[in-house]
């Protein structure tokens, strides 16, 4: 969930209409601004746009259980036409996206389960739970020809990490910038970064590219780790967050 922030460029040529956030929003920013220069001060790992996954204990972890993931990955594709499109469940992302070319699968969104599609990838949330200060986890579904535009995560508090699950070929035309570096996904390997660096995604290829997409909190000394707790619970009762709990709530009753 990356659009809480003025900052959204959504393309490189225009400079981004300024929006209009709603008062309780407003004064989240505010805070937001100043928190992030206490966790750059704090964070007791590097602060570059792409860090080494090696550096982190539960990496292991996931790309051990590559294929167990999948497993349940392959299952919850076989109905991929009822997943919903990710500004389905957060209106605000109709900045980055308003096809039907990112779907979006969560198992936890800004610390709220959501049971039933957990109990439908139940070893997967297994090990997403296992994972120490873990936020959001959700399967980040691209179609062929995808292009998500130019923008940044909401806060720095949070590490993003993906678990790339189906990479088409060729590899080298699916793609993320973070900053000024480009990577390309590699299946079970993982991938962190840090989101609020300005990013943009290509999926250029025939073929849908799915990764295991993942929020954690940034590992800080005290007091930064205080710090990031308390903002971490405004955003969580945010309108923003709260708008996008309703409308996940409504999709799964249109399932029922």
């Amino acid at each position: 969930m990356e659009n809480l922030t003025k900052d959204v460029d959504t393309n490189l040529a225009q400079k981004p209409k300024r929006k209009k956030h709603r008062p309780s929003v407003a004064i989240g920013l505010w805070i937001i601004k100043r928190v992030e220069k206490v966790i750059r001060h704090y964070s007791t790992v590097p602060t570059t746009p792409f860090l080494d996954p090696a550096q982190f204990s539960w990496t292991p972890l996931l790309q051990a259980n590559y294929e167990v993931i999948r497993k349940e990955l392959e299952q919850v594709l076989r109905n991929k036409e009822r997943i919903p499109n990710f500004q389905d469940i957060s209106k605000d992302q109709t900045n980055l996206t308003q096809d039907d070319r990112w779907k979006t699968f969560f198992l936890y969104g800004y610390g709220y389960k959501m049971d039933g599609n957990c109990a439908q990838c139940p070893e997967t949330t297994k090990i997403a739970e296992s994972i120490p200060g873990m936020f959001t986890a959700f399967f980040s579904i691209l179609e062929p020809g995808k292009h998500i535009p130019i923008h940044r995560g909401p806060y720095n508090g949070l590490l993003r990490a993906h678990l790339p699950l189906i990479v088409p070929e060729p590899k080298e035309q699916c793609r993320i910038q973070v900053s000024n570096e480009t990577h390309h996904w590699e299946a079970g390997q993982c991938m962190v970064f840090d989101d609020t660096y300005k990013h943009q995604v290509w999926n250029d290829t025939d073929g849908v590219r799915v990764v295991l997409f993942l929020d954690i909190r940034r590992p800080l000394a005290w007091p930064g780790s205080w710090f990031n707790q308390l903002i971490l619970k405004l955003i969580c009762w945010s309108p923003y967050i709260q708008d996008a709990r309703k409308n996940h709530k409504a999709w799964e009753r249109g399932l029922e």
